[in-house]
């Protein structure tokens, strides 16, 4: 239990909480449980590890044996070798995304809310291997009410491209249990294949005793445009083996293997997204050792290099909030009242002024495009023939609408009427005619 679990401070914020309905971002948490980060940085943990971001595409039909080796030395094809690697990095990014912050600040924090149009922007230089190349990731802050992140990385040498969006709706049980559903989702391109992964929901647990630490449970998706298909199961604590962050992933030839018998994978991996995994392969025999498959403490990770604060925008995220910053690490109370306040009431300015010139804040590198049915392109920008996204969603039968990522057609989520189908996609052209943010 956390020191800080019988202070005046959590026992009145556990009391306001009880009684809560309505959007939790507005919520004002004691100072220790605050994070000094934005959200909108947490994009940045999808490519930690430019090693295995970019592995992918590394692998191709000379070489696709030799690469995983170590996991299988008898690999069918390059298109699962690929489809193993994906696997692989999707696994690699839970630990910071999910639990990086219980380690670096000893337990789970709230971050930061990004106000509309807030920008977060680096690189990963790769200087120690020259093949990797520049790596580059952009991150803004499309929508405030709901709070929605739209990001991109990419690495024009080895041609891969990753982009995607994310959002949250939060609610506390009467336990006072967390429980959080993830809307949006990650597009993947290595060269000519690409993959549509979705995101599981999660739950903070631990609140009561001030100690609050994620655990992920439902399913992640992960559609090849090969049609492969992987489904990462996460179950919490492990129910045999009583470890925290356990799951399960299967990879399937194809969408319909998975229907059929869940229990027909090509390959099955399990073990802990923080800690050791294994694989064990189709039809091996039964005494066979399981081959270790990801070690999440493998090594550090790689650091994205960010500009320095007097070199940055005033709309990029760590200038924006640096007092903000500096007065929850010296754990001021009425100092990050007042400075959150300042800034927060500049931008409720900002949205009377257009309100009152009748226009709209203009998103900088990302457009929001309608996957109705019905949309015509004449009110709204409707996705172009091959959409990845409408491919890889209509092989996996997954919702377009904006419910819970990962919601498979005729779900309850999906049976819902008056659910727009709008999903944010990055504009390249308009990041290279960008005038102002240099990285």
């Amino acid at each position: 239990m956390s020191q800080y679990a019988s202070s005046s401070s959590w026992t009145s914020f556990l009391k306001s909480i009880a009684s809560f309905n309505g959007d939790i971002s507005s919520l004002t948490a004691p100072p220790f449980i605050l994070s000094p980060t934005s959200l909108s940085e947490f994009s940045q943990y999808w490519a930690e590890h430019p090693d295995l971001f970019l592995e992918p595409s590394f692998i191709n039909a000379d070489n696709y044996k030799e690469v995983l080796k170590d996991i299988d030395d008898d690999i069918e094809s390059a298109e699962v070798a690929r489809m193993l690697s994906v696997t692989k990095w999707f696994i690699s990014t839970l630990k910071s995304q999910y639990c990086s912050r219980n380690e670096s600040m000893g337990s789970e924090k709230k971050p930061l809310n990004p106000f509309l149009g807030e920008l977060f922007v680096g690189k990963w230089e790769n200087k120690d291997n020259e093949k990797f190349g520049e790596t580059v990731l952009l991150s803004e802050q499309v929508s405030h009410h709901p709070p929605v992140t739209a990001y991109t990385i990419f690495n024009d040498k080895n041609k891969v491209k990753l982009q995607g969006y994310n959002q949250v709706k939060a609610t506390f049980s009467k336990t006072l249990m967390l429980g959080v559903k993830q809307f949006g989702h990650t597009m993947l391109e290595v060269g000519d294949e690409s993959y549509l992964i979705t995101v599981p929901p999660l739950h903070i647990e631990g609140i009561l005793a001030a100690s609050p630490f994620v655990e992920l449970e439902g399913k992640s998706f992960i559609q090849s445009s090969t049609g492969l298909l992987a489904v990462v199961d996460f179950s919490g604590r492990g129910y045999f083996s009583g470890k925290k962050n356990s799951f399960k992933a299967r990879i399937y030839e194809d969408s319909t293997s998975y229907k059929k018998n869940k229990e027909n994978a090509l390959y099955t991996i399990s073990g802990q997204w923080s800690g050791i995994s294994t694989i064990i392969k189709k039809d091996k025999a039964s005494g066979d050792e399981p081959t270790i498959f990801y070690d999440a403490n493998r090594e550090p990770v790689e650091v994205l290099k960010v500009k320095e604060l007097e070199d940055q925008h005033p709309l990029e995220s760590r200038k924006a909030w640096k007092d903000v910053a500096e007065a929850i690490k010296s754990g001021d109370f009425n100092m990050i009242v007042e400075t959150k306040s300042l800034l927060e009431e500049a931008q409720r300015e900002l949205r009377k002024e257009e309100e009152a010139k009748g226009i709209s804040w203009q998103r900088r590198w990302f457009k929001s495009i309608d996957y109705s049915p019905d949309a015509d392109g004449k009110e709204a920008d409707v996705p172009e023939e091959g959409d990845i996204f409408a491919t890889l969603a209509s092989t996996l039968q997954l919702s377009t609408k904006n419910v819970p990522s990962g919601t498979i057609i005729g779900d309850k989520e999906d049976k819902k009427e008056g659910i727009a189908s709008e999903h944010w996609r990055f504009e390249r052209e308009l990041w290279d005619k960008e005038p102002e943010i240099v990285l």
